[in-house]
């Protein structure tokens, strides 16, 4: 990385290093402190107690944000039949079976999301390593992999995220976009972390949101009080 911009210092500057904010002011502070001419995506950063080298402390979930994340999402279907045209129905952007693949493993990856009817697993598990590195691969436990594919078209559309905690312990998540203003960030925070503290596995001791924090997309991070969140979601 290089030298911060000349912005990116200003705006470290309203953001006290020492402090941790309440949720609503760590989001006001977060849209105050951006600063780039597009609308900056507003993220969530979170370091969990929890080790996920071991299988029962693995944190990794869906949750439906109330005002979607503001991004489009193109989503790809593999599917046959009248699930195919179910699927187009539901307003995905891509639907097919054999001919993706072809074109996937001829190098197109031009979408975001994919779901796959339990029936196509067995020709779209070959992609595994194209898809699954680049987080592409339709999963049952995100509810990718299904035959009810308009619901799972429509959730992916109206802003249902997916989220695992990498091998650091650490969480990272879309919350929206700055132009949603702090009241709409804040109700789709609140979704978020009561779907993480629902998530919570048993094996993990001590502290289990460790640490918080929300940035934009170019701007400063703005450390959250764990213990403000939850009386949040209470």
């Amino acid at each position: 990385m290089g030298k911060p911009g000349k912005k990116f210092l200003e705006s470290m500057k309203k953001v006290n290093r020492d402090l941790k904010y309440g949720v609503l002011e760590a989001l006001e502070t977060a849209i105050e402190t951006s600063f780039a001419k597009f609308d900056e995506s507003v993220d969530v950063a979170v370091r969990l107690g929890v080790d996920p080298r071991h299988a029962d402390q693995m944190v990794r979930g869906t949750c439906l944000l109330p005002h979607g994340t503001g991004r489009t999402v193109r989503v790809l279907v593999f599917a046959k039949g009248e699930k195919e045209a179910e699927a187009k129905e539901a307003g995905a952007d891509y639907v097919g079976n054999d001919d993706l693949v072809e074109k996937i493993q001829g190098g197109w990856l031009e979408f975001d999301k994919a779901i796959a009817t339990p029936d196509m697993m067995g020709t779209v598990g070959k992609m595994g390593r194209v898809l699954g590195p680049r987080g592409l691969m339709p999963n049952a436990k995100t509810g990718t992999v299904t035959f009810d594919v308009a619901k799972a078209v429509q959730e992916l559309k109206a802003g249902k995220i997916d989220f695992r905690v990498e091998r650091t312990g650490i969480l990272h998540a879309p919350m929206g976009k700055v132009s949603f203003g702090p009241e709409k960030l804040l109700e789709n925070i609140s979704a978020f972390f009561d779907t993480v503290q629902r998530l919570k596995p048993s094996a993990a001791k001590g502290v289990y949101l460790k640490s918080i924090a929300v940035s934009t997309t170019m701007g400063p991070g703005v450390r959250i009080d764990p213990l403000l969140l939850k009386e949040l979601i209470k």
